[in-house]
């Protein structure tokens, strides 16, 4: 199916940044849109940037602001679900998949990026993934989009063989890392942990990590 317009749904501030930047940069230039559906404010979250710049009282409020400037340097638009982070797998999933089919029907995307149920690594990124499945799957079948499913986790591979799509985020690497990089309070902690000897090791590094977003298309067995 031809590419018209996207919905990207993961959990966190920053989830569409490390996850989709490079599919972002690509759909840019063909003039697609795309909408981000971010499931919390990630007020759970560890990190508070280095030297430490959000509480846990303030963080969500940061990330929040983060999240509107990554989206603006990303180029698109982006909803709020309003879920706890840290707390999605503990959701009605009926409602929650009716809350994400509502606003699926509303922007009606040609294609859904969620992350792989059992190989989203974070229980909210499984959790939102499989809402985000079961929102597709209750739709119309004529009416459905196409559902590319990202796996992170460390087995993926072995587990369901070579991905379907392959983004290379690589030849627009910059673009990816100034997105990253709008969420301060999370990346700098990132960042601090790899200790790398040069910033030439590092980005070397960072490459490997994320120079590729890779998909599965999800079939829908009736």
């Amino acid at each position: 199916m031809e590419i018209k317009n996207i919905v990207v749904s993961f959990p966190h501030p920053d989830d569409e940044s490390f996850g989709t930047a490079g599919l972002i940069y690509e759909s840019n230039q063909k003039n697609i849109p795309v909408t981000y559906l971010c499931g919390t404010l990630g007020e759970m979250g560890r990190n508070m940037g280095i030297p430490p710049i959000a509480n846990r009282e303030s963080l969500a409020d940061i990330r929040k602001k983060e999240l509107k400037d990554a989206c603006e340097h990303l180029g698109i638009d982006y909803q709020l679900l309003g879920y706890r982070d840290k707390a999605m797998e503990f959701e009605n999933k009926t409602q929650m998949a009716e809350h994400i089919k509502s606003i699926l029907e509303e922007i009606k995307p040609s294609h859904v990026v969620t992350h792989y149920p059992g190989h989203g690594v974070h229980p909210d990124h499984n959790a939102q993934g499989a809402a985000t499945i079961e929102a597709v799957r209750l739709m119309e079948p004529d009416k459905r989009p196409v559902v590319w499913a990202a796996a992170i986790s460390h087995n993926y591979i072995e587990e369901l063989g070579n991905p379907d799509v392959v983004i290379d985020a690589e030849k627009n690497f910059e673009f990816k890392m100034d997105a990253i990089m709008q969420h301060k309070s999370q990346a700098e902690g990132m960042l601090e942990k790899m200790e790398e000897p040069s910033e030439d090791i590092m980005i070397k590094e960072l490459k490997e990590r994320l120079g590729k977003e890779e998909f599965y298309i999800w079939h829908f067995n009736e």
